[in-house]
């Protein structure tokens, strides 16, 4: 009889097609070995009863920002990688795909940076480069043959010095045709932020001069960049993908305006795949945290959440990813029109989508698992993660759908030390997270030994 490295018996699995069913699970060599019968005979060098709990597979956090301190570009430290990761394994995350920032090509510090994050990551990891020069983009080649790193974000909303905040250049839509091309040519990919700033301009001009101290809150921010500026960069970047033939990756869709768009250019023939981010599912213009909210792009109205639970439901949303942004509490000082953008996500990716889905609306757990799993590796290139399967990573999240509890600051484990959920009552709880067969998160805590033992992924595009 084979003996396994591990034996996960008496809890349910979520399976590829066939959705939760009773097995057991063994593990070997950081892979799933087998799917066995509830008791059947096997051996194995430890056995975890998991009686009572629901193995889903490893979420992909396909969308992240991973820096230092108020620097989201890229980690600088080991332990950068260490805490983030640590929430993310808090949140049934086993593999994030952060972006990376600069000016100088990526060429000339990748090694460096894959080397302080392996240091670091509790978990499995890739990256996605950020295109804004011509240096490189004329590596795009290199990032998607050598790096295993082809998709390529593009900020669409960088022109007239929108990109000074990150420290980028302006770029156009002729720099999009061209990355595009590129992409299209090796293999590649393109996720544009999808924003026409120039639209916005004019309206935040008049927000801001009927609103200068940002009284109105989360819907003067909205109402300075309105769905249908988003809406527009989405059909706009569609467009350019499908006349070139590259597959394009809406990232946090935050509209129902921005879905339809979507929507549009996959129905003529583009390849399109479209994320939403937790916040823009459960927050609106109403929430009471005021500029904590403020987010590019903006939490929107109720109907639009609403539209963005449907199309979850549906099928017609692919993924569901953080946009996390480990920033503290300092960078939203200022008031509204001055404080920086963004939020944490990802401690509580499962366990939003698990109470907020499947306790309240009742999604079900295999559908969670495609929006979380087996999507994210579908569209980035992972064929051996996203799916609880014989061949492949052992990548768990053993969740208790039964477990509430309250989100609260002192629990938080990002460095950010907040959390648009604070106070929330949640139903479901990750209790343990696996990455390839070994335990990152065992009982409710991180496993200290875990930290450094993430490993860099390379994607190749084009699978399942």
């Amino acid at each position: 009889m084979t003996r396994h490295d591990l034996l996960l018996r008496g809890g349910t699995a979520v399976l590829p097609g066939r959705g939760p069913t009773e097995c057991d699970i063994a593990v070997a060599e950081g892979r799933i070995a087998d799917l066995l019968a509830p008791g059947a005979a096997a051996e194995a060098a430890e056995v975890w009863d998991i009686t009572g709990l629901v193995a889903l597979p490893g979420a992909i956090d396909a969308h992240l920002h991973l820096g230092h301190g108020a620097d989201i570009s890229r980690p600088r430290v080991p332990e950068d990688a260490a805490r983030e990761s640590g929430a993310a394994a808090a949140g049934g995350i086993t593999c994030f795909l952060p972006y990376l920032m600069a000016t100088e090509p990526f060429s000339t510090f990748w090694e460096e940076v894959v080397a302080i994050t392996e240091a670091g990551s509790r978990i499995d990891f890739g990256f996605h480069p950020i295109i804004s020069t011509e240096a490189q983009l004329a590596e795009v080649p290199l990032y998607a043959r050598d790096y295993g790193a082809p998709s390529f974000k593009i900020f669409m909303n960088n022109r007239g010095g929108e990109g000074k905040r990150l420290g980028l250049p302006d770029i156009d839509d002729g720099f999009l045709l061209r990355l595009a091309e590129a992409a299209a040519a090796h293999g590649g990919m393109v996720c544009p932020h999808p924003e026409n700033i120039e639209l916005a301009w004019v309206r935040r001009a008049r927000i801001m001069a009927a609103d200068p101290e940002g009284k109105g809150g989360l819907a003067s921010w909205n109402a300075s960049r309105p769905p249908f500026v988003e809406a527009d960069a989405v059909q706009r970047a569609g467009l350019v993908g499908r006349e070139v033939g590259a597959p394009v990756y809406i990232v946090h869709t935050s509209s129902a305006a921005a879905l339809e768009a979507a929507l549009r250019q996959r129905a003529a023939g583009g390849r399109i795949f479209i994320e939403t981010c937790p916040h823009y599912l459960t927050h609106d213009i109403g929430w009471g945290g005021g500029v904590i909210g403020k987010i590019n792009p903006p939490l929107r109205e109720e109907a639009d959440r609403e539209a963005l639970w449907a199309a979850l439901a549906d099928g017609r949303i692919d993924t569901v990813a953080t946009d996390h942004v480990h920033r503290d509490l300092a960078g939203k000082e200022g008031g509204l029109w001055k404080a920086s953008p963004g939020c944490p996500g990802m401690e509580t990716l499962l366990p939003v989508l698990l109470s907020e889905g499947h306790a309240r609306r009742g999604l079900p757990l295999a559908r969670i698992a495609e929006l979380v799993a087996e999507g994210p590796a579908r569209a980035m290139g992972l064929p051996v993660k996203g799916r609880i399967a014989p061949g492949l990573d052992a990548d768990l999240a053993l969740v208790d759908l039964k477990a509430r509890w309250t989100v609260t600051r002192e629990g938080v484990l990002s460095a950010a030390g907040y959390s648009l959920y604070e106070g929330w009552e949640m139903t479901g709880r990750v209790v343990h997270t696996l990455v390839r067969g070994r335990p990152v998160l065992r009982d409710g805590a991180l496993v200290a030994s875990a930290a450094g033992s993430g490993r860099y992924v390379h994607r190749r595009l084009g699978h399942g």
